[in-house]
């Protein structure tokens, strides 16, 4: 009713409004003289047409759309707009009079034009004007935020229009820093360019600046982590334009902006994967995740669903994860062919039930138990979950003709001075010696930690930090891979798409990050400084835990492959009969005391130093 009702007053108004510029257009043209013969003869001719002349722009005016803009949000796109429609309506106006042997001047109508697109385009961006003028007032007031924009391209001169035009955000945009030394005291949309990035500190306290935000979506992640680690000198917020490659088409809006996190401080590149190649063996496949619903495994099946699967089974002993990653996905792809089962690679007879009623034709092993100190304490649990459930999967994918096998490792099964690392080199071994007894492709792709998976120290961090501290970190020198979780499963199944058979694919992890780095700039991030606000507490290593991870041991190898992220390591276990028995054993020992479990252990993965 509100909409109808503006619509209605701006129809009115424009047919006044178009009426005073032909008499306007008359007075220029006749030189102020309204009386005398030669006026007189148009005059009469004008007064007998009004009407129609009238009707028939406003028609074209609602032809071309002008009422249905906001005119709150006008720009050049809408000023165009009515040049356009009042030059169509003008020339409707000359082809009437045409039509009916009618006219006046030729220079009547070129004025008539010209005063249109005054008029009119006045009364719609006044509107604007009158709330910007209404907003710059506001923005005075002491609930609106400081704002720094860091980037003076068309990103940075995006962001400062939209928080002009929202009043809703509180925000004034004061200033904006570049490293373009051209751009240095120029004005973007009437905000002053007065520094470059290792001005931000001093400026931010100058201008008393209560919010970044970082708008260069073109910027390479190791540019975006030094300006965040600038930037997190300040006490301000930090927000973000994201990058080109997550922008949808490539615009920047308001709705876009996010915190910065702690993924953005990574300084790593978007990952670049072949389509085609992964296509082949994932479209119109039946493709089985298991522990579907984990951090990895419910990414998995995210991307997968992307390729268009015959048939996405995802297995999970937990349900409420199941569940979760189940109504995302039927929500973001309604067409996809989505079975979850409830199960446990435990179980060898159920998991040949499912083999046998579903025939899946490729599958991702991802169920695994994970927690170093967890483990330590539950030998017997990580042995049943990560060795007999990895034998059980491996061996029905064999018995049921499989075509590809990838199972999710860890650097942690390198030189392992832990059960749960030792357990997962286990898991190697078994696909490592299976593939040559079998057609079923038998892949590893071993990576380290990835960011914000469950139980991960992301979270934990971001725990204590809302409880005020301290963040523990265990040793001051302690170092880890990390990448995020979708980087981590493009890798995977882009590895997939490679796989021969027996290979262990490491991913490219980059630089190995200090967790007591991590802790430091996760803090500064939440807006608090290290040591002052939130302390750090150094408390140990945990049973089980090493210094430093590897991604390969040294008789492995490493070859690289077409894709710059992805190495392999050639097989160096396959005598399958001999693991056999030596896993007859291990079963023979569930029940015994866990340091047994730990010795044989030891016995079967020579690499294997216990610490507990």
């Amino acid at each position: 009713m509100k909409k109808r009702m503006i619509v209605g007053m701006l129809v009115l108004t424009d047919a006044v409004l178009i009426n005073i510029g032909f008499f306007l257009a008359f007075y220029i043209r006749f030189d102020g003289k309204m009386t005398g013969s030669t006026i007189s003869q148009y005059l009469p001719v004008y007064y007998e047409n009004v009407l129609t002349l009238t009707l028939i722009k406003l028609l074209l005016f609602f032809a071309f759309g002008i009422y249905r803009n906001l005119w709150k949000y006008a720009s050049i796109e809408e000023a165009f707009q009515i040049v356009t429609t009042s030059f169509v309506a003008n020339a409707g106006v000359v082809t009437y009079m045409m039509m009916t042997q009618q006219g006046f001047p030729r220079s009547i109508y070129i004025l008539a034009f010209i005063l249109d697109i005054a008029l009119i385009g006045s009364t719609r961006l006044s509107y604007r004007v009158l709330r910007g003028l209404k907003h710059r007032g506001l923005s005075t007031r002491k609930n609106f935020k400081r704002v720094m924009i860091i980037g003076a391209g068309q990103a940075g001169a995006t962001v400062i229009k939209e928080l002009r035009r929202k009043s809703s955000l509180c925000s004034k945009p004061v200033v904006i820093i570049d490293d373009d030394v051209s751009k240095l005291h120029t004005k973007i949309n009437g905000v002053p360019v007065l520094g470059n990035t290792n001005d931000i500190k001093h400026i931010a306290e100058e201008k008393k600046i209560d919010e970044i935000i970082i708008a260069i979506p073109s910027a390479y992640k190791k540019e975006i982590r030094e300006i965040v680690e600038k930037s997190s000198k300040t006490k301000c917020r930090l927000q973000i334009v994201p990058s080109l490659h997550e922008l949808i088409d490539g615009e920047v809006s308001i709705k876009e902006i996010r915190d910065v996190e702690i993924e953005d401080l990574l300084g790593r590149e978007p990952v670049k994967v072949d389509l085609e190649e992964i296509n082949s063996y994932l479209k119109n496949h039946i493709v089985l995740v298991t522990g579907g619903g984990g951090s990895i495994g419910s990414e998995l099946c995210r991307q997968i669903a992307c390729f268009r699967p015959k048939k996405l089974l995802l297995l999970d002993n937990y349900e409420n994860n199941a569940y979760d990653i189940q109504q995302e996905l039927r929500r973001n792809y309604p067409d996809l062919h989505l079975e979850v089962i409830i199960a446990s690679v435990r179980e060898r007879n159920r998991l040949e039930e499912i083999f046998a009623l579903h025939k899946p034709e490729v599958v991702f092993h991802a169920a695994a138990h994970k927690h170093v100190p967890l483990m330590e304490a539950n030998p017997q649990e990580a042995i049943k979950n990560n060795v007999l459930g990895t034998k059980n999967v491996a061996e029905c994918a064999h018995e049921y003709s499989v075509k590809r096998f990838v199972l999710i490792s860890t650097d942690k099964a390198v030189n392992p001075t832990n059960i749960m690392g030792a357990t997962k080199r286990v898991a190697e071994m078994i696909i490592q010696s299976m593939n040559k007894n079998s057609k079923t492709e038998f892949v590893a792709v071993r990576f380290g930690n990835v960011l914000g998976s469950n139980g991960s120290v992301i979270p934990l961090f971001k725990k204590q930090i809302k409880e005020g501290g301290p963040v523990t970190v265990t040793d001051a020198e302690v170092t880890r891979y990390f990448m995020t979780i979708p980087e981590a499963v493009q890798l995977v199944i882009q590895a997939g798409s490679m796989a021969q058979g027996g290979e262990i694919f490491v991913l490219d992890m980059g630089e190995p990050v200090k967790i007591i780095d991590l802790a430091k700039n996760l803090i500064r991030l939440s807006g608090f400084e290290p040591e002052v606000d939130i302390p750090i507490k150094i408390v140990g290593l945990r049973p089980g835990e090493k210094l430093y991870e590897e991604l390969l041991m040294a008789e492995e190898g490493l070859s690289s492959t077409k894709h710059d992220k992805i190495f392999v390591g050639q097989p160096v276990f396959t005598d399958l009969k001999f693991l056999q028995r030596e896993l007859d054993i291990l079963v023979g020992l569930l029940n015994h005391d866990g340091d047994e479990m730990k010795e044989y252990m030891v016995k079967m993965v020579p690499t294997y130093k216990r610490t507990s």
